[in-house]
């Protein structure tokens, strides 16, 4: 059966709606980790953990040049503390977590040697970085006793990430379904989702939609400026790249990536038809998202990671549970 959980774009009142959410039946709550977008995941997620009692936490995506290892696995620690036997951490190479600052995702070499050593030390083990030997030194009453078999999961993109996830044994965070046949038997195969239940009567470029729905099919644009393809397609979206070509280098990042994943900028806008929120907003009827679930189980999806946006995240979180069979 397909797991529900949801994704949030961490912000000031993250710990209310991750109540929410545990309330509606959700599994899992991930909170992105994007510091120069969104508040500190660590931090809100040890105030989530107090306010619920049930629903799994943790963050999702780490990227690793953010925080030494060590650090992480104590900032683990602590939220496995908080709430034992609820945590999972999602690891990956960085989109906004590195391209806010603008950097280029990590290589996965790099990836996979700092998922290996947060595993190893949760674990107990001693782990090398940066050529020294490394534990967790917590005693007593300062860390939870190791091992702590916290499950981990791979943010992937590619071939190779899924190489560095089926090497390890770890499960994967994905933005589209992939081929899980290289993958370990029973690992976790989680699918970001973004995106709003369209009412009977409600048009998809409507300004309700455009709120619930914008942020998603503005990513989608972001991603493919970011990889080189030809905006012209678009309408307006020459000139939308040109605007973005025209601009310092040193600073083209912080306008490409304004309100990444929260909302829509004046910027991308003007690109948003109703048809492009269908295609990548996952604007969708209550019966076409209960067919598309039923296809990504079908495709070996195992949880689905459902992404709210809009000033409404109550709502949306209830909408989509609906849909989803929770209520």
């Amino acid at each position: 059966m397909l797991d529900i959980s949801c994704a949030i774009a961490t912000s000031l009142e993250t710990p209310d709606h991750v109540k929410v959410a545990e309330d509606l039946g959700y599994r899992h709550a991930w909170l992105y980790d994007s510091p120069a977008l969104y508040p500190d995941a660590w931090m809100t997620l040890g105030l989530c953990a107090e306010r619920t009692e049930r629903i799994g936490l943790g963050p999702g995506v780490i990227v690793p040049s953010l925080r030494h290892p060590m650090a992480t696995a104590a900032a683990i620690g602590q939220l496995e503390h908080l709430a034992p036997g609820r945590v999972r951490v999602a690891i990956g190479s960085g989109f906004t977590g590195r391209m806010t600052f603008g950097q280029r995702p990590l290589p996965w070499g790099h990836v996979r040697d700092y998922a290996v050593t947060v595993r190893d030390l949760l674990l107990g083990e001693m782990a090398e970085w940066e050529g020294r030997k490394i534990r967790m030194m917590h005693p007593v009453g300062f860390a939870p006793d190791r091992p702590m078999k916290v499950p981990m999961v791979l943010g992937v993109g590619g071939p190779k990430g899924m190489a560095v996830a089926a090497e390890l044994g770890m499960g994967v965070f994905v933005t589209s379904p992939v081929d899980r046949s290289s993958l370990a038997t029973g690992v976790d195969c989680v699918l970001l989702s973004f995106g709003t239940v369209l009412g009977d009567d409600e048009t998809a470029d409507s300004d309700r939609v455009m709120d619930a729905a914008g942020h998603g099919a503005a990513v989608a644009l972001h991603a493919m400026y970011e990889r080189g393809m030809d905006m012209s397609r678009f309408p307006g979206g020459a000139e939308w790249a040109a605007e973005l070509d025209a601009m310092p280098d040193d600073e083209r990042h912080l306008a490409i990536h304004d309100l990444h994943l929260i909302g829509v900028s004046d910027r991308d806008r003007p690109l948003l038809t109703g048809e492009w929120l269908r295609r990548a907003g996952g604007v969708r009827t209550a019966d076409e998202w209960r067919s598309h679930l039923a296809d990504l189980e079908a495709a070996g999806v195992t949880e689905i990671a459902y992404q709210p946006a809009g000033p409404d995240i109550p709502g949306e979180l209830e909408r989509f549970a609906r849909v989803a069979g929770l209520l």
